[in-house]
């Protein structure tokens, strides 16, 4: 059980690592903030809640595992190769991926409440 428990301190180490080493996971957590506060200005639905933090826990997770495996490719090589390149685009094309539909559906959320 005790290992169970240390393995959440670790990923909680991961988190904080995360946000105080990546500039990406700062702005999604100041997007994730403004949605937030928009839900409740807004007083968006259950329904619609579960789908925007669902939302920004994807994004924000993808960001977090793109950001490992960049750190993974510079800790195998240091020199520049097209396929490490093509590793580090391929992760960061899937947050950009994330990020485009969590806008989307941000949009088609909120879209009735603001107009």
């Amino acid at each position: 059980m005790s290992a169970f428990i240390r393995s959440f301190g670790y990923a909680i180490r991961g988190i904080v690592a995360a946000v105080r080493e990546q500039r990406n996971i700062k702005i999604l957590f100041g997007i994730a903030l403004l949605v937030v506060v928009a839900g409740f200005y807004f007083q968006v639905t259950n329904t619609e809640w579960c789908i925007l933090l669902l939302c920004m826990g994807v994004v924000t997770a993808s960001e977090m595992l793109n950001s490992a495996i960049e750190n993974l490719v510079d800790l195998v090589t240091r020199e520049r190769m097209p396929l490490a390149g093509k590793i580090k685009d391929i992760a960061a094309g899937a947050v950009l991926l994330l990020s485009t539909m969590s806008l989307v559906i941000g949009a088609i959320i909120f879209w009735p409440y603001i107009f």
